[in-house]
């Protein structure tokens, strides 16, 4: 049976979703709420959504609605996942769900409490390529991990965009940057220390920021992103005996992994492009069916939020900070 969903604003990212889910046969989206009656009607008609609504309260208060989709600021994800989870939704709010540990764990306490699901919607980590590269780290196909180099940028140009404002928690590593954080996560485990560096523009907002994380076992990232930088997105993971290269990682429409080990030619490890925003929403309906464990959890979202804010007091600071 599939899943019933409604989405929490007419957001640009929302194409990328709506394209997924109409994938599959476990998700429906049955609702769309904006901030007006007349904007929520105009989107659900170009959409072909059912039912539409002038308030985020009203999609909420819908019995028919078993989850929501959240892509609102970033600001606002911990406020409305928390709402949603009160009415008796399962969220899936778009990344990052906040970059600070204290909210995540305010919103994760609030789902347990109504015995609901909220995921962080990082939607790379669903796909086979990002799996396939921690099978690889893990059976000792490049040795053992040393180094870890990520990138993900592109040039914001559009005026008044909500991640360019501060207020809001705009910013290249929340937009962007939080990929590099995460990636480097998953395949190190969680980081002991940072250091950061950035530059800020819009509305008081960091367009550029390039940091480094400090694992335990001697294993080392760094990272770059911003927001006024040209189109940039690569993971490189290094050991003692080899790399792996991965030319679209966060995005996974050209997948593919090269694998380099000294002395040998190179190997080429493709797979066949499969959306991760289906991929995501399948994954948290299976959940809620409860036929599967959602992918992400309270754990992996404080981690991120943890990192995340030790970064940032990195950058503003100039100093070296202890994550946790």
């Amino acid at each position: 049976m599939s899943v019933k969903w409604g989405i929490i604003s007419t957001a640009r990212i929302n194409r990328h979703f709506l394209t997924g889910a109409r994938q599959s046969s476990d998700v429906e989206i049955l609702a769309v709420a904006s901030r007006t009656q007349t904007s929520a009607e105009e989107y659900a008609r170009a959409e072909e959504i059912p039912r539409a609504y002038g308030t985020y309260d009203a999609l909420l208060a819908d019995p028919d609605v078993a989850a929501v989709y959240i892509p609102l600021p970033n600001s606002l994800h911990v406020e409305w996942s928390i709402r949603a989870l009160e009415a008796g939704k399962h969220v899936l709010c778009e990344k990052p769900l906040s970059r600070h540990p204290a909210g995540i764990k305010r919103a994760f306490d609030v789902a347990a409490r109504q015995d609901r699901l909220l995921m962080e919607a990082f939607m790379y980590r669903h796909n086979p390529q990002t799996h396939r590269v921690k099978d690889l780290v893990q059976s000792g196909a490049i040795g053992r991990l040393r180094m870890i180099r990520a990138s993900f940028s592109f040039p914001l140009t559009a005026g008044g965009d909500v991640r360019m404002v501060g207020g809001l928690d705009g910013g290249g590593l929340m937009d962007v940057g939080c990929y590099c954080v995460s990636g480097a996560r998953w395949l190190a485990g969680e980081p002991e220390r940072v250091t950061a560096q950035q530059t800020i523009g819009g509305d008081g907002v960091d367009v550029t920021l390039a940091g480094t994380l400090g694992f335990a076992d001697d294993v080392l990232a760094h990272f770059d992103c911003g927001l006024a930088l040209a189109n940039r997105h690569d993971l490189e993971v290094t050991g003692d005996e080899g790399s792996l290269f991965v030319a679209d990682p966060w995005h996974c429409r050209k997948p593919g992994i090269q694998l380099r080990r000294d002395g040998q030619d190179d190997e080429w490890i493709g797979f066949e492009p499969v959306d991760s925003y289906r991929l995501e929403a399948e994954n948290l309906s299976a959940a809620i069916r409860g036929e599967a464990p959602p992918l992400l959890g309270r754990d992996d979202a404080l981690g991120q939020a943890r990192t995340i804010d030790a970064l940032y007091r990195a950058a503003d600071s100039g100093q070296t900070v202890t994550v946790g």
